[in-house]
């Protein structure tokens, strides 16, 4: 038995696990939070030294959590820019974050490209505060200094598998961490330099873009160090994501993403076309209201907390007597309402109840989701199975209402490090192929997460006519508007 160890550096915290290579069982676990200091917190955006990871990541893994370990892989949190001088020094702290600095110059680049259409035929996704190459213009403009010191551009993994591995003269990145640049076009698999040189004013080098399978390299004590990926590729692997399946997560705002054979262009910047850690494309879809619209609606009812929410929906019916919340509180990116707010109606003397304001809370949040399930849908992705992640998917109203409106088997995985656990997968993967015994096109099969799944049964055409009173109504307040 081989044991590998996966890393996963969050934007808070490092996770370190440690497996069986040919099971996956989990052998050791270690974590250690961010040094503050290393941070500077502006707004929703952050300014971080990277070696606070590196810090975290020798916390995390210390007192001996990583002996007898072959291989490690790591994820990191995504979108992070580290700029390099010619020595390989940071030039700033790495940009972190949705950074909403750089607003401006996300707009700046779309018209600098030709619009929407333009950005997602090169690269499938259409700039964002949050990518690093909105990230390299605001950079450009706003610390012309710093930007003419830039000689290299790396992200989070990428920097903490070239310092694991001694600062060698090339660095390298994986497909799914390349996907996320806006420089990288997962459709053609090769880097648009020139987007590159559209947003900084310069060229830069960029790291080589290893296969799923390849490794980065060895350290001088022997220890292979996998291709490494970001930490959303890495948590699908880590959950055993497939062809078939699809992943909604709850936070704040929602997401949407499977697993797809080809990628997928979107001319009006819907879908964002990632790459997995497995050589298949991810397609995401993002809303921005889900667990946003449970928490004003229980500060609305003056309900102390989400489970109380949850039990006062649950004394309600499906369909919420009549009552429909269109939840678009933050505005909403599906259906393409950026300045509209959100609209309650059905209001008649016997559906104004709390709890029937609470169901259609639920209901509303999820029907949201279900479009953003449906753009991917409409595109030939196929979803049998819809994994539901966050903290609100352990709520009871969350799960009496979900697989109806999805018309899919839910599964609730059981809390876990997913993304530490889908890296020392793909450490295990490397290590195998370089030792003969795997396949370099098959990551190896490890038990799936303890799970509850949820079926559909007897209640979709219950589930259906409450998606359909909620089309109804979203149809006739904003009409034509989920049509691309």
């Amino acid at each position: 038995m081989a044991i590998v160890a996966g890393v996963n550096s969050a934007p808070d915290v490092t996770r370190v696990v440690v497996c069986d290579s040919d099971t996956g069982t989990l052998l050791k676990h270690g974590y250690a939070p961010h040094p503050l200091h290393n941070a500077h917190v502006s707004g929703r955006c952050s300014d971080v030294d990277p070696r606070a990871w590196l810090l975290s990541l020798t916390d995390a893994a210390g007192g001996g959590l990583l002996e007898g370990v072959q291989a490690l892989g790591v994820s990191a949190q995504q979108n992070a820019l580290i700029p390099l001088d010619f020595q390989g020094a940071t030039v700033r702290p790495a940009l972190v974050g949705g950074d909403k600095r750089a607003q401006v110059a996300a707009a700046d680049l779309i018209d600098a490209l030709g619009g929407p259409r333009a950005w997602a035929e090169a690269v499938g996704s259409v700039p964002h505060p949050m990518h690093p190459v909105t990230k390299l213009r605001w950079l450009a403009r706003t610390e012309p200094d710093n930007a003419r010191r830039t000689a290299s551009l790396m992200q989070a993994h990428d920097w903490l598998v070239w310092r694991l591995l001694g600062r060698p003269v090339r660095s390298t990145t994986d497909r799914g961490g390349a996907s996320g640049t806006g420089y990288w076009s997962a459709a053609t698999g090769t880097y648009r330099s020139e987007l590159v040189e559209l947003a900084l004013g310069y060229g830069a080098v960029l790291p080589d873009v290893l296969g799923p399978s390849e490794a980065a390299g060895t350290t001088p004590e022997g220890l292979l160090i996998s291709a490494g990926t970001g930490e959303t590729m890495a948590a699908a692997l880590g959950l055993g994501i497939g062809l078939g399946d699809a992943v909604v997560s709850l936070g704040g705002s929602g997401s949407v993403l499977a697993v797809h054979p080809e990628a997928l262009t979107d001319s009006a910047g819907v879908i964002t076309s990632l790459a997995d850690a497995t050589g298949m494309h991810m397609p995401v879809v993002t809303t921005l209201n889900a667990v946003r619209t449970l928490r004003c609606t229980a500060e609305l009812l003056g309900v102390p907390s989400l489970e109380a929410l949850s039990d006062l929906a649950m004394k309600s019916t499906p369909g919420s007597h009549g009552l429909v919340l269109l939840p678009y509180l933050e505005g909403e990116r599906i259906p393409k309402l950026p300045y509209t707010a959100g609209t309650l109606t059905g209001l008649r003397q016997e559906s104004m109840r709390p709890e029937h304001v609470a169901r259609a809370a639920f209901e509303g949040m999820l029907c949201g989701l279900t479009d953003a399930l449906d753009v991917l849908r409409e595109r030939g992705v196929r979803v049998r199975r819809v994994f539901l992640l966050g903290a609100v998917a352990e709520l009871p109203a969350v799960q009496a209402v979900a697989p109806a409106l999805f018309g899919a088997h839910v599964v609730i995985p059981q809390p876990g490090d997913y993304a530490a656990i889908g890296a020392a997968r793909q450490a295990a993967w490397s290590l195998g192929v370089s030792q003969g015994t795997l396949d370099p096109y098959t990551p190896p099969t490890w038990q799936g997460p303890a799970a509850q799944t949820l079926e559909p049964g007897a209640d979709l055409a219950v589930g259906q006519a409450v998606r359909q009173q909620y089309v109804s109504v979203r149809e006739q307040r904003h009409p034509g508007a989920s049509r691309p």
